[in-house]
């Protein structure tokens, strides 16, 4: 797909991390951003031409639909790219006792059902559009290595991120008829900042156990994997690993 003016690429986590870097790409692709993110990080944005910010929880049905009411009336909904989510560690039975279940609950409530949540009422705003290059649209969703090499203490995420690469190819199935494409970034360990707060020592360590580059894997780096996605019509159904040939030891 060319997006052009009227197109808008909505970014859940638009404010930081690979979403902010989404937006950037978006924006430089001439088409428009909408940004749905928690009140205290839609806050600190400034206002930008082609930008609308929206405060919303991906969990919430009503806070979601009310996003295209409220920025959707004159343009057209053409992306979906959720990169909102939560990284909440956690060992099954560690030293402070066992992981509440609601601890658990949580992070499956805003990775999966969040994710599932945008997926499912972005596609039914893309079934009215008109075909751009023989799609209605595409959604994006962001899984991770943790699906497939989830570390000690993770339980909560890689299941979470485990959920969002197993419903990849089902989502896509679902919505082939409707001409709507649907695909799944899963990157390694990225520059984000949840990344920013590690010690030194920390970070060098997870820069080595990539192969190449071996270094953390850039913001702008998963941008660059959206434009692709949205320009290959090909591209459906599929995870695809960001992460240098990352493969995660158990710690």
């Amino acid at each position: 797909m060319q997006l052009a003016d009227t197109d808008v690429v909505l970014v859940t986590g638009g404010a930081s991390g690979l979403g902010a870097a989404t937006v950037e790409s978006v924006l430089a692709a001439g088409a428009r951003a909408v940004i749905l993110d928690l009140p205290d990080a839609v806050a600190g944005l400034p206002p930008r031409e082609r930008v609308t910010a929206v405060a919303a929880d991906v969990r919430d049905p009503d806070q979601v639909q009310a996003t295209w009411d409220a920025c959707l009336d004159l343009v057209t909904l053409r992306v979906a790219v959720n990169c909102a989510g939560v990284a909440t560690p956690g060992r099954i039975v560690g030293k402070r006792g066992t992981l509440p279940l609601d601890d658990f609950r949580r992070v499956i409530e805003i990775n999966l059902v969040g994710t599932f949540n945008v997926l499912r009422l972005a596609a039914t705003a893309m079934v009215e559009n008109a075909s751009l290059d023989g799609d209605r649209g595409l959604i994006v969703m962001t899984a991770s290595v943790a699906a497939y090499d989830g570390q000690i203490g993770q339980a909560a995420y890689a299941a979470s991120k485990g959920g969002i690469a197993a419903l990849t190819i089902t989502a896509a199935r679902d919505l082939a008829d409707r001409r709507i494409r649907v695909m799944t970034i899963a990157p390694g360990v990225m520059e984000t900042p949840m990344m920013a707060g590690l010690p030194e020592q920390a970070r060098t360590t997870l820069e080595t156990l990539v192969p190449h580059p071996a270094r953390l894997g850039r913001p702008a780096e998963y941008a660059q994997l959206v434009d692709q996605l949205i320009a290959n019509p090909l591209l459906n159904g599929e995870v695809i690993r960001l992460d240098g040939a990352l493969r995660m030891p158990p710690r």
